[in-house]
C-alpha cells in the first residue's frame, strides 16, 4: 500500500460514481428516482468541482460488486454512492455487494444513517446500509449505501435542522470531505447551508 494516500488531499476535481439499485426501474417499469435525487443533491451541497459516472442496474450481487470495483479502479471515482436495496428482503443485497468490493469498513456511516432515520420511522432498524473503503496500490475510495427514498436520501446525508437552522443531528456528508481527505482523495468544500464539512483546525487545503 502506498502510504502517501493517507497523507495530504489534493487538489483535483472530485470523482463521484453513482449508483441507483432497482429491478424494475433497471428494467424500464418505471423511472428512476435515485440518480436524479442524488445528482441534485451533490449540485446543492458541494461548491467545489465535481464529475459523475452514473449507472442504473438490478439487484445483482455480482453486478453490483463489479459495477462498484469498476467506478473506483477504471473510472478512478473518490466517493460511491449506491441507493437502493438495503432491506431485509431476499432481493435486498446491496450491502453484500458492497462488502464483497471493500478492503476496509466504515460502520459509523450506517450507523448515523438508522440514527437519522429513527427520528422519523422506527422500521428504521430493517435497514442494512453501510459504507466501506476499497484501496489499491495507488488509490482509494469511499463507498456509502444510501437509502432508496429521494427525501430519506437528503436527510441522511445532510442530517436535520431545527426551525431556526440549528442542527440537531448532523448528516453524515460532514464528515465525507475529511474522510477524502485521509484516503489521499481530493479536498472538497460545501455549501455550510446545506451541510457544513467538518474538519480539525489543523486539515487545510494544498
Amino acid at each position: 500500500m502506498n502510504t502517501a494516500l493517507t497523507d495530504m488531499p489534493i487538489s483535483r476535481p472530485l470523482k463521484v460514481g453513482l449508483i441507483s439499485i432497482s429491478d424494475r426501474a433497471s428494467a424500464g417499469v418505471y423511472t428512476d428516482l435515485g440518480l436524479p435525487a442524488l445528482k441534485d443533491w451533490l449540485a446543492r451541497a458541494l461548491t467545489s468541482p465535481f464529475s459523475l459516472h452514473e449507472k442504473l442496474i438490478a439487484d445483482d450481487q455480482a453486478s453490483i460488486t463489479a459495477t462498484i470495483i469498476d467506478l473506483v479502479d477504471t473510472q478512478g471515482c473518490d466517493l460511491v454512492l449506491t441507493t437502493g436495496g438495503t432491506g431485509p428482503s431476499r432481493r435486498d443485497v446491496t450491502p453484500e455487494a458492497t462488502l464483497a468490493a471493500a478492503t476496509r469498513e466504515m460502520p459509523g456511516f450506517g450507523e448515523q444513517m438508522r440514527q437519522i432515520s429513527l427520528k422519523f420511522v422506527p422500521t428504521a432498524i430493517l435497514s442494512r446500509q453501510t459504507a466501506v473503503l476499497r484501496e489499491t496500490d495507488d488509490h482509494a475510495a469511499l463507498i456509502m449505501n444510501l437509502p432508496g427514498q429521494p427525501k430519506a436520501i437528503a436527510q441522511t446525508l445532510e442530517g436535520l435542522r431545527s426551525d431556526s437552522g440549528e442542527i440537531l443531528t448532523p448528516g453524515i456528508f460532514a464528515a465525507v470531505p475529511y474522510c477524502i481527505d485521509l484516503i489521499g482523495g481530493p479536498f472538497i468544500e460545501t455549501d455550510p447551508l446545506v451541510v457544513k464539512a467538518f474538519r480539525p483546525k489543523a486539515a487545510k487545503a494544498t
